[in-house]
């Protein structure tokens, strides 16, 4: 997908390298000598997140079928909506710890909530255009079939199915609506127009990961590329939370439009960069959300919106110890000293963790945040779908209603990273036992 996607967008080759000069610059620093292990340097390199946008509940289960098969999981409920946006989305990634190792690729998949059209006419009629097309060709259908009915694929067939999924996410330049309709569309919101109007979800952007999101926002422009406004997210920290996000801005791209002599043109596909911090806990997320409502609350016309996030988030604890302590920030905890830990344990002092972090025998490494924020979401959608369009919809989540589309529930995200914390305890402390008892 990677590679198909450099070829049709040739500025995310670009991206790319200027990601790896950056990460690679970073990684070189002194103070971040022995931070990533082999493998984390590995994930990091290919590392990415697409994002795609389906027009009905059949396309959603057709798509959450394919990802199974890659081994990727729907996670987390975003309804976009509240923010002008008329979708609710997951992200089909990984779950488990091993699996994000092998795997560090997320697609956040977006359903097109058609209600939210307040043309009654012009919303049935995208209702019959989403009706006749079929997103997967018939082979890819053929080996889902096959990969449910055996537990798998061979390897043949595997390399079959990449090969027809793929076509799912290709770019077309022929639109399947003519001028007039997709202008009425268009009109109604330009995400409708791109979900509507073409023969499949194309890939709108696909992101690598970045370790210093302020130096890419800065060098995009010196690389020919025009990159928004602002960075999406938290403001800059010394120990980064959740997730920051930019963006070039998107191609208008040459359509052909049914029954129409001239070309018209397209505007969707674009190139973001993310840099992931720290996984919050519920806790860590009220808080989150509380200081982002009152740094909107109290903006003024004309006030620098970066300055005055920055100094609503000072509120926000930014020295792990204390993150830890208040319960605000996920930590997977390891051995540091394995000499240390094992001469505690022999000393017949009870497993206390907290004193074996103090005493430096055991070590709390961040969780890395593998999710999204729906706000940062629908900034982006908006910078690249033409700027903010005064959208308001009254509508609510539909959480039930997506799920129901989807066939089966999205795991609740922070209760993963529970699970992983919890589990790097359990596994201590069965070690510490193992070692007073040896």
């Amino acid at each position: 997908m990677s590679e198909m996607y450099r070829r049709e967008v040739p500025q995310y080759g670009t991206l790319l390298s200027l990601v790896a000069e950056i990460n690679q610059a970073v990684l070189d620093r002194p103070d971040q000598e022995g931070l990533f292990d082999a493998e984390e340097r590995q994930r990091l390199g290919v590392e990415r997140h697409g994002a795609i946008r389906v027009g009905t509940a059949a396309e959603l289960a057709g798509i959450a079928r394919i990802f199974k098969v890659m081994g990727m999981h729907p996670v987390g409920y975003y309804d976009l909506s509240v923010a002008g946006v008329p979708v609710h989305s997951t992200a089909f990634r990984p779950i488990g710890d091993e699996a994000l190792k092998i795997n560090p690729f997320r697609v956040f998949t977006s359903l097109l909530r058609l209600e939210l059209i307040p043309d009654r006419a012009l919303r049935e009629r995208a209702e019959a255009i989403l009706s006749r097309r079929q997103i997967f060709t018939s082979t890819a259908l053929e080996l889902l079939t096959r990969h449910e009915q055996q537990g798998g694929l061979s390897v043949d067939d595997a390399e079959i199915f990449v090969r027809e999924a793929l076509e799912t996410f290709r770019w077309h330049g022929e639109a399947t609506v003519d001028g007039a309709t997709y202008r009425e569309l268009h009109d109604a919101h330009r995400l409708i127009a791109d979900v509507v109007s073409f023969k499949g979800p194309h890939i709108n952007h696909l992101t690598p990961r970045t370790l210093d999101i302020d130096a890419a926002q800065e060098a995009m422009p010196r690389c020919g590329i025009e990159a928004k406004a602002s960075i999406e997210g938290p403001p800059h920290r010394r120990h980064s939370i959740l997730l920051r996000q930019t963006s070039f801005t998107a191609l208008s791209e040459p359509i052909r439009f049914v029954g129409d002599i001239d070309a018209g043109t397209h505007t969707a596909r674009f190139g973001e960069i993310e840099q992931r911090g720290m996984a919050l806990t519920r806790e860590g997320r009220a808080l989150y959300d509380r200081l982002l409502d009152e740094a909107r609350r109290d903006a003024t016309p004309g006030s620098s919106s970066a300055g005055r996030l920055a100094s609503v988030f000072q509120a926000f604890p930014d020295d792990l110890r204390t993150l830890r302590h208040r319960g605000l920030a996920f930590f997977r905890y390891e051995v540091k000293d394995a000499a240390r830990f094992k001469a505690m344990a022999e000393s017949g002092l009870s497993w206390d963790l907290e004193v074996l972090v103090e005493a430096g025998a055991v070590a709390a490494c961040p969780l890395i945040y593998e999710d999204f924020l729906p706000v940062s979401a629908a900034g982006i959608f908006r910078s690249n779908l033409g700027g903010a369009e005064p959208k308001a919809y009254d509508a609510r989540g539909a959480k039930a209603g997506f799920e129901a589309a989807l066939g089966m529930p999205v795991h609740d995200e922070i209760a993963l990273y529970e699970q992983a914390r919890d589990a790097s305890v359990t596994v201590l402390k069965r070690a510490y036992a193992q070692e007073q008892y040896a």
